[in-house]
């Protein structure tokens, strides 16, 4: 089943106050929108990931979206929501997929259950709507600003994104509303007909307007799961060469390192530490050294692999601290990059790793230059 997400972040967001767009700001140290793209990316029903953006905010959103996998290149938006969606839709009608998830890009506490309930309700509806009942007293202010009339709540639901639809009938429906406003994507589809079913929403899954709702998303990001960490440590030696792998980063030295895979002793290290962290063995039980089919294989593929796992068992990657230890070659002229070589690899901002090396005054094996050692730490939230 081919299923895509259509996140919609063209719009300007002036009520969250002077600044970026509120789709761009800072949420516990990642922007609004890399959080909500980041969740579509990482489940595992989502085949691709398609933003729908202002085109003042290019730059901004290539920096926002930096390495995040399934993503294709960002849509420009039109003047209004409507027009959004339909130019997302256009875009996804190249390559139809099965289902679409229509998402407010400044909803960035969508959670996994959420987005599969919604994808589950379309085997027997044509469209899903994510909602939460309304339970609390709902009346209407007169005009002097004073309670008025008990409106009844029977029936009343708050609605929310994820909005999933078959893509046919969705696409359908936008093409013949163009000349119509509407205030939403189930609105647009129960006026051509489609029959939309209501999933339970989530308290959690807020929309970000106001800077308070960032301080609020900030809080319940902070306030709790289960916090678990891993430690790796790995060790190679040098050999011939003219290069040595760190970190997926290519570094030029006089020597190579010696091992099965491409030896990145820094890729090594971390994958064990996340591997140690929920609780999965090690790096060898899950791409033997015995296997000929991993020889010279680039380490990515394993740090990839954990991550995987780490999303599956319901883990978010929190913080990567890595060390590498050895004489030569010089490593500071190549942390930057490897940052966001590792970053990329996790689906995580780059401010999430951290990459240090140190020296161990010329003692023992690596201070004799015969070869480097990497030691990572690996923190992970579950819930």
């Amino acid at each position: 089943m081919n299923v895509a997400a259509l996140i919609v972040a063209a719009g300007r967001g002036s009520r969250a106050g002077p600044g970026a767009p509120k789709q761009y700001r800072q949420l516990a140290g990642e922007p609004v929108l890399r959080r909500t793209l980041g969740a579509f990316a990482a489940h595992p029903h989502i085949s691709s990931v398609l933003a729908v953006i202002h085109e003042d905010d290019r730059e901004a959103y290539e920096l926002a979206s930096a390495g995040l996998p399934k993503l294709l290149t960002p849509c420009i938006g039109g003047v209004t929501r409507q027009a959004s969606v339909r130019a997302g839709l256009e875009r996804l009608a190249a390559t139809p997929p099965d289902y679409v998830l229509i998402h407010d890009g400044a909803r960035p506490m969508v959670s996994a259950r959420l987005i599969a309930d919604c994808i589950s309700a379309l085997a027997e509806h044509a469209g899903a709507l994510a909602a939460l009942a309304v339970t609390d007293t709902i009346r209407r202010a007169t005009a002097e600003g004073l309670a008025g009339e008990t409106v009844d709540r029977t029936g009343l639901w708050r609605a929310q994104t994820p909005q999933a639809f078959r893509f046919g009938a969705i696409l359908d429906a936008h093409r013949r509303a163009s000349g119509d406003e509407y205030t939403d994507d189930v609105a647009v589809a129960a006026a051509a007909g489609v029959d939309v079913a209501m999933v339970a929403g989530d308290e959690d899954n807020i929309k970000i307007t106001s800077a308070e709702d960032i301080g609020r998303a900030e809080r319940m990001i902070m306030r709790g799961g289960d916090v678990r960490t891993g430690t790796g440590f790995d060790v190679h030696r040098f050999g011939p060469g003219d290069h040595v792998w760190l970190c997926g980063v290519k570094v030029p030295h006089t020597f190579g390192l010696v091992g099965h895979s491409d030896a990145d002793a820094g890729l090594h290290a971390i994958t064990d530490a996340i591997l140690g962290a929920i609780g999965a063995g090690d790096i060898g039980q899950h791409f033997p050294p015995s296997d000929p089919k991993w020889k010279g294989a680039p380490s990515d593929i394993f740090l990839a692999h954990a991550a995987t796992l780490a999303r599956e068992g319901g883990a978010r990657i929190s913080n990567v601290d890595l060390t590498l230890i050895c004489e030569q070659p010089k490593i500071g002229p190549h942390v930057i990059a490897m940052r966001k070589r590792v970053a990329g690899i996790l689906s995580v901002d780059v401010t999430r790793v951290s990459v240090k090396a140190t020296t161990t005054e010329g003692l023992g094996f690596t201070g004799r230059g015969e070869g480097i050692a990497a030691q990572a730490l690996a923190t992970l939230i579950f819930g």
